[in-house]
């Protein structure tokens, strides 16, 4: 039986393509790089080719798109992002990574959630090579989060202290984005940064310890 879906979404057998700008038809594996730096101990631009040195690993996973279509059991093969941040030497003061696309398009998480074991920098699915239209040669698998956090054409990781809100976060979407929360704007990250609050707020007093004065 097919996995479920989370709430508000809708499975579909197609792959819609969807993005700002244009398709950079000129990006290819010769072509490509990726510069990883920020709070790293050994900054690098990698090749294609040397990417494809670094391990490698495959996933089968849904993606989930903020506008309401899940595509389910997609295979995805790619490096682990913690493979790329190892190899570059993450500061500990790093708390999140900032993905850097071709057009001037970014995106950022916390650190922890990159660091998840189904996290790739992707350029294979299906078995073939990503296609460009899908953000070809490379681009992010972040499956825990709505698909505007997997950044297509992935040309760099800065690794910074502070976050920095990307190309669709400032324009009102959600910075947590997670599909399973629905937090797919900004008003509902306040709703869920509220909730957290309020239940750490309202927690039974202790009758040990009694009230505070």
């Amino acid at each position: 039986m097919a996995d479920p879906v989370p709430p508000g979404q809708i499975v579909t057998h197609g792959w819609p393509v969807l993005h700002a700008g244009s398709v950079p038809a000129d990006l290819t594996v010769q072509n490509w790089t990726l510069h990883v730096h920020g709070e790293v101990e050994r900054p690098q631009t990698l090749s294609f080719a040397e990417l494809l040195r670094l391990p490698q690993k495959e996933v089968e996973c849904d993606i989930h798109c903020v506008t309401s279509w899940t595509k389910q059991g997609m295979r995805w093969a790619g490096v682990p992002f913690r493979a790329v941040a190892e190899a570059a030497g993450v500061r500990p003061l790093a708390r999140f990574g900032v993905m850097e696309c071709e057009q001037g398009f970014t995106t950022s998480l916390p650190l922890d959630a990159l660091q998840d074991d189904d996290v790739l920098l992707a350029h294979t699915v299906a078995g073939a090579p990503l296609p460009a239209e899908h953000g070809g040669p490379v681009r992010m698998l972040v499956p825990k989060r709505y698909f505007y956090k997997s950044a297509k054409w992935l040309r760099g990781i800065k690794f910074v202290r502070e976050d920095e809100p990307g190309f669709w976060e400032v324009r009102g979407y959600s910075n947590i984005a997670d599909p399973w929360l629905q937090t797919r704007y900004t008003t509902d990250d306040r709703k869920a940064i509220f909730r957290m609050r309020k239940a750490s707020l309202f927690q039974p007093v202790s009758p040990r310890n009694g009230p505070p004065p």
